[in-house]
């Protein structure tokens, strides 16, 4: 059967006319990316930032993680420091190689050890950026890459996440429109939606912590961004 046997089937079954001005316009639209919308939760639309900020925050900690806001980035390294030694934890932590996240004053917390990279099998806790925070659902999206590596969000036991306020986006489709916003030359690689710690009831309905991943989520939301941390 040819190939024009095949189509002509199809448009016969579609009820598709040769030179329907209407569909191919549809098409070419289409094909350079025009999409109809889809329906968006009564929750996640019309929100000020604040307001946004405030879901995300409510929802984060119903799902098992822990939120704390700061005044500005130079205060993340201290935010870090404090949720370490109030929880008991080892005072080492794996930053990814985003350069505003390195240049902030970790060196004022010398009792911290601080290292960068990806993350290794000993790294008992990690530091990522953030692309952006659903408010939605109270869901993380990070992408991999040279300044995040997707080892950070899953090795270690504590994943500490920094989301600058203006990260933080309604529904889910704004964040993938923010996404598709980055051009098709910086897509990543792998793109990690994350709500809450690793947690699973698959053996005898007992909730276990840290089960495919981090058993602790931290997140530090920065209300008042500035220059460094707009890289």
């Amino acid at each position: 059967m040819s190939r024009n046997t095949i189509l002509n089937g199809l448009r016969a079954a579609l009820r598709v006319r040769p030179g329907d001005a209407g569909r191919e316009a549809a098409v070419d639209d289409r094909l350079r990316g025009a999409r109809p919308g889809h329906i968006v939760p009564a929750r996640a639309r019309g929100r000020s930032a604040a307001e946004r900020v405030a879901a995300f925050v409510e929802l984060a900690d119903a799902s098992g993680a822990t939120v704390e806001r700061v005044p500005g980035t130079d205060a993340v390294p201290g935010a870090v420091a404090d949720y370490l030694t109030h929880n008991n934890l080892p005072a080492r932590v794996r930053l990814a190689p985003a350069p505003w996240l390195n240049d902030l004053p970790w060196a004022e917390h010398p009792l911290l050890d601080v290292s960068t990279g990806a993350a290794r099998a000993d790294d008992p806790a990690s530091v990522t950026p953030c692309f952006a925070a659903i408010a939605e659902t109270g869901t993380l999206m990070l992408l991999s890459g040279p300044d995040s590596p997707t080892t950070l969000n899953f090795l270690p036991e504590t994943h500490i996440v920094v989301v600058r306020a203006s990260e933080v986006v309604g529904p889910f489709e704004e964040a993938i429109i923010r996404l598709r916003g980055r051009g098709a030359d910086y897509m990543p690689r792998a793109v990690n939606f994350i709500t809450g710690p690793s947690r699973t009831a698959d053996i005898e309905q007992t909730m276990y912590m840290g089960a495919h991943g981090p058993k602790r989520l931290h997140i530090v939301i920065v209300d008042e961004g500035d220059d460094r941390a707009r890289a």
